[in-house]
This record gives structure tokens, C-alpha cells and sequence, in this order.
């Protein structure tokens, strides 16, 4: 990049066959300016992009080439940029007792070890933030750009508490930046990350009160269990929560969602699965998530899984060619968590009753790495995984949940690749998505629909 130049921003690639191609525009390139504004980062690029006239600056080496572009308002220019953010990554100005980063073991790839809080990737990925490294100048451009939905990482609405539990001073002074997006008609959604005897109890009964000020444009807020490694050292003393902790949490949190949907018609509050297995309970009905609004963080996918599951095997009855679903033979392997392993063992005893003569054991792999109070399936590791399936019956192959690899690659949190499980276990993989369906064609080995 040109040293003087803070907002000149170097493209990776263009699209075969894009207006950028067309126009000559090429990898190395540098884009200076859209309509004679300046591009700080990809918020400006996809605002200003969305013009059906634009002034596009180039640089080209020493040249700087002035194109002049009329399109649709959503076509897409084609280009990739060397940052996905066109822009430097904003780390964690917190220091939370909770974060799980700082319960990362030593050794593991650099890229693990980030703190990340960037509103940036709440707009585009789905993560959630504290907004304590916004100024005023990123929630305007957010309002005047309209970028939503934004997800943030309330944990209390206690301004004092909420500075403890971030070990940050002003982590209590964001509530007037949530409350001018709310009046800008920003869409938020919330999470509470629940630590035994800090911000439960009458403090988690205060923050679900306090959230009816945020309606109508605060859509959900669940409220997930801190996870626990036993990496712990030196860091601030915390207590899992357990069967008997877990229900009053569930208690609460279906008080008011009773309370949200009789007066506005939303659950707006939402527990996350891990309570309800945790408490031996039985999970709520589809009608209680809203629409799954809080999938990524374990809110409904239990529900979800097995009403799509059962959907498969009713379509399934119906395939194209398939007389008799006792003549499909098969016999796989099924390694995850131990949260949801007998949620699987019951849906495999169900897709048997269809299919008799298929066969899937449910492996529950425990957490030695990390500990044994993680429970979830996308923390395990190649190592614990290939320790714990050594000298089994695997069948003709082995499932693994897609969110056990690093997105978008076949290697483990380990570093461990696909290949080295598969050499070491001498079996086939097959990674499944997420989806009921997917799972149903995995197990059984048909195409359903």
C-alpha cells in the first residue's frame, strides 16, 4: 500500500466476467475512492456500491484510472479485497472473567488467541459484542448506513456489574449507544453469558426486566451457561452450573417469556438448550423460539434438528424407488458432544424404526482437552476424538459434525487434519451439516427429495 495513502485498499481478485473485469480492473490494484468519498472500510464499500452511478478511482501503479460505472443497485462490482473488512480487525478493549479465550491452553495456531469485538463482523458474520470499542463516530455510521441486524453481548443491564464482569470501567456506559440504535430503528439481538452467583438470580431477574425498553427493534436475547475449560489458572474463581442450578434459570426465563408474549406478542427471551439437558427437562415446542432467531447460540437447535429429522423419514417413506426401506443395509459411526449425544441416540432409534436394518451408534466424545465440563461437539479435537474411537467398530463409516472443523477447511481445533483422523482410524469420514435432513441421508445413505 502506498504509506501516505490510509485509505487506498489492495484487491485480492476480480470476479471472472464482473464490471470490474470488463474494465480492466486486476489483482494488486488499489481502489481510492467511490463518488469522490474516501472507502474506510467494507460498511463505506457496500453503502456507496449500492449507487446505480458510481465513480470508481483506481490506482494501477503509478496511473490512477477514473471509471465511470451505471448498474443495477444491487449488482456486485466483482471484487475481493487482500481484508475481508477492508480494514484492520478491532480487538477486545475487555478483559472479561468469563472469556474463553483466556482458557485457551499454550501452543495452539495464533489465530485462536484473538479477542475479538468488532461491530463490523456482528453485521456480516452474526457475532455478537460488548461495544465498548465503538465511538460515536461507528454508531453513526451504523444508523446512517442502517446496518442491522446488531448483535451485543449485554450479559447484564447492571452498568456496574457489567463493568466487574468485563474487568473494563466503562463497559457500564454503552446503554446510551444501545438506546440510539434502538431510536434509529436499528434490529438488535442480545446474549447473556450466565456466571453461578455474579449475574444470576435477582441480577438476571433485573436484566430481563430491563430489556422491554428495547422493544420492538430488540427481537431476542438468550441467555447461555459461561463454559468452563480447565485452563483456568490465575483467572477469577467461577462455578458450573449443574441439575439442580439449572432449573431456577429455566424458571425465570419462562416467567417472562410468558410476561413478553402476552403484552407484545414475542418470547423475546430465550434459554439455551444446554439448560434443559442440563436440568433433565424437556425442551419447548417450536412455537417458543420465535423463529429460531438464536441458532448460533444453541437456542432451538435440538428442537429444530429433531422436527427436521422427523420431516426427513416422512419424506423418506415417500422416495422414488424405495419398495421397501428394510432393504437399505447400513452400519455408521456417530462421534459428538456428550450434550447432544442422547438427542442423537434417540433420533438413531427413530430413523431404525423406519429404516430396521440401518445401524447408527452414538459416541459421545469427552472433552480431555479442554476439560470435561465442555460438553458441546465444535470443541473437540482431533486427538480426543481418534483416543476415544481407537479399536471400535466403526462400520462403514464415521459422522462428524461440520462445526468439529474449522470453517471452510478440514482441520481440527488440534490442528489435526480430516486425513490424519481418517489414517489413524482407518474409516471413511463423512462431515454432516447441521440440518435434519442432512443428517437422515448420512445415517441411511439415501437421497431424500
Amino acid at each position: 500500500m502506498p504509506q501516505d495513502q490510509k485509505n487506498y485498499h489492495k484487491i485480492a481478485s476480480v470476479a471472472p466476467g464482473s464490471i470490474a473485469e470488463e474494465l480492466g480492473v486486476e489483482s494488486g490494484d488499489y481502489l481510492i475512492s467511490i463518488n469522490d468519498q474516501e472507502v474506510e472500510d467494507v460498511f463505506d464499500y457496500r453503502y456507496l456500491t449500492q449507487e446505480e452511478e458510481l465513480l470508481v478511482v483506481i490506482r494501477k501503479g503509478e496511473e490512477e484510472w477514473e471509471l465511470e460505472i451505471e448498474k443495477d443497485p444491487s449488482e456486485d462490482l466483482g471484487i475481493e479485497f487482500e481484508s475481508g473488512l477492508m480494514d484492520e480487525y478491532r480487538s477486545c478493549r475487555n478483559n472479561c472473567i468469563f472469556c474463553f479465550v483466556n482458557q485457551m491452553p499454550k501452543g495452539m495456531r495464533r489465530t485462536l488467541y484473538f479477542h475479538d469485538d468488532d461491530a463490523r463482523l456482528s453485521f456480516l458474520q452474526g457475532n455478537y459484542i460488548t461495544l465498548t470499542n465503538m465511538s460515536d463516530h461507528d454508531i453513526d455510521r451504523i444508523i446512517r448506513y442502517h446496518l442491522e441486524p446488531i448483535n451485543i453481548s449485554f450479559h447484564t443491564m447492571n452498568p456496574e456489574l457489567r463493568c466487574r464482569m468485563l474487568r473494563n470501567p466503562s463497559a457500564g456506559q454503552v446503554f446510551d449507544k444501545i438506546r440510539r440504535l434502538k431510536e434509529a430503528g436499528i434490529e438488535l439481538n442480545g446474549q447473556i453469558v450466565l456466571c453461578r452467583g455474579i449475574n444470576d438470580g435477582e441480577e438476571l431477574e433485573y436484566s430481563l426486566r430491563e430489556f422491554e425498553q428495547y422493544l420492538p427493534e430488540l427481537k431476542s436475547v438468550s441467555v447461555v451457561p459461561v463454559g468452563l475449560t480447565r485452563y483456568r489458572e490465575h483467572l477469577p474463581k467461577l462455578e458450573p452450573f449443574d441439575r439442580e442450578s439449572a432449573g431456577p434459570v429455566i424458571d425465570r426465563i419462562e416467567r417472562w417469556q410468558q410476561y413478553y408474549m402476552k403484552k407484545y406478542g414475542t418470547h423475546l427471551v430465550h434459554a439455551s438448550d444446554e439448560w434443559y439437558i442440563m436440568a433433565g427437562r424437556e425442551l419447548p415446542g417450536e412455537e417458543s423460539y420465535d423463529g429460531y432467531l438464536q441458532l448460533e447460540n444453541g437456542v432451538g437447535m435440538v428442537r429444530l434438528l429433531t422436527e427436521e429429522v422427523r420431516e426427513a423419514l416422512e419424506s423418506a417413506a415417500k422416495a422414488p424407488g424405495l419398495q421397501d426401506p428394510s432393504s437399505i443395509h447400513r452400519h455408521v459411526t456417530i462421534a459428538t458432544g456428550r450434550l447432544i449425544a442422547p438427542t442423537l441416540a434417540s433420533l438413531m432409534e427413530e430413523i431404525s424404526s423406519v429404516f430396521p436394518n440401518v445401524r447408527a451408534d452414538v459416541v459421545p466424545i469427552t472433552n480431555h482437552f479442554f476439560g470435561e465440563l465442555i460438553t458441546v461437539s465444535g470443541l473437540i479435537t482431533g486427538q480426543d476424538l481418534t483416543a476415544q474411537l481407537q479399536g471400535r467398530d466403526l462400520g462403514e463409516a464415521l459422522l462428524l459434525p461440520c462445526n468439529m472443523l474449522r470453517s471452510g477447511e478440514s482441520v481440527f481445533l488440534d490442528d489435526m487434519t480430516l486425513d490424519q483422523v481418517e489414517e489413524a482410524l482407518q474409516i471413511k469420514t463423512v462431515i454432516v451439516e447441521s440440518d435434519g435432513r442432512s443428517l437422515t441421508e448420512a445415517v441411511t445413505g439415501i437421497r431424500i427429495g
